[in-house]
Order: C-alpha cells, then structure tokens, then sequence
C-alpha cells in the first residue's frame, strides 16, 4: 500500500529520516516517537507538501512521477492546522471538494458530523484551535482517499468528536483504507488495533 524506496529527508545537509526500503500493507498504523523525531516531517513528506530524496508511492502511485492521481487518494490532517484568516471554512471546503473531485453532499455531511456548518461561513481568523482542527479532520476525511495521515488527530477535541472520528476510521477501514497516525500516546481504535511504527535512530522501523 505504502511503499519508500530510498527515502530519506535532510535539513542543511542533517540527516532527519530515513525509510531506506519498506512496504506498509493495508492497516491502521500508530507512528510513535518524542518531540522533534522526524514524524511530522515524515508525514509531510508522505502528503507531497516538502521535497525529499527517494521514493514514495501509495496503491503504485508514486507522488513524483504522478502528482495530481497521487493527491486523489492521499488525504491528511494537520496537528495544528493554519488557514489564510482572510477566508471562511467555506471558501476552504469549496477548494477541497474540487480538488478531490467529490460531491458538495459529502462536505456537507462531515460538516454536520463535526458541527463545523455552525460556523463554516466566518472567517478563519476567529476560529479557535479546536474549531480549526474540526475543519482539518473535514478537510481529511474528503474525497475517496487509500491512505489518510491523521497527525494528532485527537488533541483539542471534545470527547463526541472523538468518537465521530473513531467512526469514520471504522467505517473507511472497512472499505478499505489505511490509516497513518502520529500521537504520543498509544492509538486505539474500537474493534481495531493499530500497528506500531517508530523512528528509532532517525529509521522507520516496525515498533
């Protein structure tokens, strides 16, 4: 599903991380590791949203060579999402719904789910952190993705939005879809359990 072929991200010649050869199946993954380890920026790497050396690829995708397939069917959500605080959620799920060609229906169901369509049409510079986050998690669960990058994705939530995103990773799993997720603290889905991967010595390896 997942698969790095020589993967390796550097900063001013410093080695961050590295996936020299590894294939992730279907699965709901935890990616564990301290403060600073690298798994944000594996993530991102992961999303196509900073360059890096190597390969990437999802389903046989590969985000180099097939960008515009490749982001159909990557979804991710930020731990500490930023949105320009001159436009609404709105203007945001209007941009994410074209670009991963899905239906107007669909945002308007999530939104409901996570109650973002109470305030979707202001401006994001008045959104909270937990406000902002709820859009993140929209804007993650759109489209028809096969591997969705959850980075933190419980952290500012109250506790029924908890157990809407415990469903949709159900539901999604079930159909299909991998999970990647970062937290510091072990993840656990209902019914589910999560493999372990961790960055040991700046490495992807199986936890």
């Amino acid at each position: 599903m997942l698969k790095f072929t020589k993967y390796h991200k550097s900063y001013n010649d410093t080695l961050i991380i590295e996936a020299p050869d590894l294939e992730l199946r279907q699965d709901i993954y935890w990616l564990k590791g301290e403060n600073g380890s690298g798994k944000t920026t594996l993530i991102k790497s992961i999303a196509g949203l900073i360059p890096f050396d190597g390969e990437i690829s999802v389903c046989g995708t590969d985000i180099k060579k097939e960008r515009v397939p490749y982001r159909l069917i990557v979804n991710y959500a930020e731990a500490e999402p930023t949105y320009p605080v001159f436009l609404t959620g709105d203007d945001i799920i209007r941009f994410y719904v074209s670009a991963k060609k899905t239906t107007d229906a669909q945002a308007r169901e999530l939104c409901q789910a996570f109650g973002v369509n109470e305030y979707s049409n202001n401006k994001i510079g008045t959104y909270s952190s937990g406000m902002a986050k709820k859009l993140s998690l929209v804007l993650g669960f759109l489209g028809n993705p096969k591997l969705v990058l959850l980075d933190e994705p419980l952290i500012t939530l109250d506790q029924r939005s908890v157990g809407i995103v415990e469903e949709l990773v159900k539901s999604l799993y079930e159909k299909g879809v991998s999970f990647l997720v970062t937290s510091h603290q072990e993840v656990t889905f209902p019914g589910y359990q999560s493999r372990k991967l961790a960055i040991d010595n700046k490495k992807l390896v199986f936890g």
